[in-house]
C-alpha cells in the first residue's frame, strides 16, 4: 500500500488531526470521526482504520498523560478484558471485507453517529458493573472495524455516572489498549506497511499537543456550537464514503 497526497492535501490531514485531538480532549469523542473521510483520500479506504489506530495511539496517549490523576481504574480494569476480546473478533472480520464492503460500514457508521450522539445525550439511563463489562465487549467489538466508536462508549461511561476529565482519561486508557492490539493484527495481516505505519506516527503527532490545546480550553470555555460543526463535517464525511463505496 502507498500514501498518495500532495502538500494541500497533507496539511489538511494534519489540521484535522489537531482539531479532532483539540475537540475529542474536551469531549471524548471527535478525532476518529472527523478524521476518516479526510484520510481515506490519502491512504486509501482499506488502510483508513488501520492507520487511526496508529494514530489514535498518540492522541490517546496524550489524553492519558494530560488527565492521569482522573482515570478510574477500576472501570478500566471492568471493562478492558471483554474490550480486547471484541476488538479482536472485530479487526479479524475487517481484514476479511473488500474495499467496498468497508467504505459503505464506515459512512453508514459516520450518519448513524449523529443520531446516536443525540439519543444518548437525550435519555437519561443508568448502567451497573455488568451493563458496563457488557459495553465494553460491544465497544470492542466495533472498534477492532470502524472508527469513532469511542462514541459509543462515551455514552455507556456516563451512564456508569461517569464525567468531566475522567470520563476522558477512562475512555483514553481503555482505547489506547485496543489500538495497540488492532495495530498488531493489522499488521500481521498486511494492512500495515511501513508507509502507513509512518503516515500514522505523522498524524500522532499532529495530534498530540491538542490534548494539552483541550485541558486550556475545558478550564476556560462552554463550546457550546461546536456539536453542531461536527455533526454537519461528520454527516458530509459518512456521505462521502458512502458514494466511494457504491462507485467501487
Amino acid at each position: 500500500m502507498s500514501v498518495e497526497a500532495d502538500a494541500p492535501m497533507l496539511a489538511a490531514v494534519a489540521a484535522v488531526a489537531f482539531l479532532g485531538s483539540v475537540v475529542g480532549g474536551v469531549t471524548g469523542y471527535g478525532t476518529g470521526l472527523l478524521l476518516p473521510p479526510v484520510l481515506a483520500p490519502v491512504v486509501g479506504v482499506v488502510a483508513v482504520v488501520p492507520v487511526m489506530s496508529v494514530a489514535m495511539a498518540f492522541t490517546n496517549g496524550s489524553r492519558i498523560w494530560v488527565y492521569r490523576r482522573d482515570v478510574d481504574r477500576r472501570v478500566v480494569r471492568l471493562t478492558a478484558p471483554l474490550a480486547l476480546l471484541g476488538t479482536a473478533i472485530g479487526a479479524w472480520v475487517y481484514v476479511q471485507l473488500p474495499e467496498a464492503v468497508i467504505a459503505l460500514a464506515l459512512g453508514g457508521f459516520l450518519l448513524l453517529a449523529v443520531p446516536l450522539q443525540r439519543y444518548g445525550a437525550a435519555r437519561r439511563f443508568a448502567l451497573g458493573d455488568a451493563g458496563l463489562a457488557a459495553s465494553g465487549f460491544g465497544y470492542g467489538l466495533l472498534a477492532g472495524g470502524m472508527s469513532g466508536t469511542g462514541l459509543l462508549f462515551i455514552v455507556a461511561l456516563r451512564a456508569a455516572g461517569i464525567g468531566g476529565s475522567a470520563l476522558v482519561a477512562t475512555d483514553a486508557t481503555v482505547a489506547l489498549s485496543l489500538g495497540l492490539l488492532k495495530t498488531a493484527i493489522f499488521w500481521s495481516n498486511g494492512l500495515l506497511d511501513g508507509a502507513l505505519l509512518l503516515a500514522g506516527l505523522a498524524i500522532g503527532l499532529c495530534a498530540f499537543p491538542g490534548a494539552f490545546v483541550a485541558r486550556a480550553v475545558m478550564s476556560r470555555l462552554q463550546l457550546r456550537h461546536h456539536d453542531k460543526v461536527m455533526e454537519a463535517v461528520i454527516v458530509i464525511g459518512g456521505l462521502s464514503l458512502i458514494w466511494k463505496g457504491l462507485s467501487l
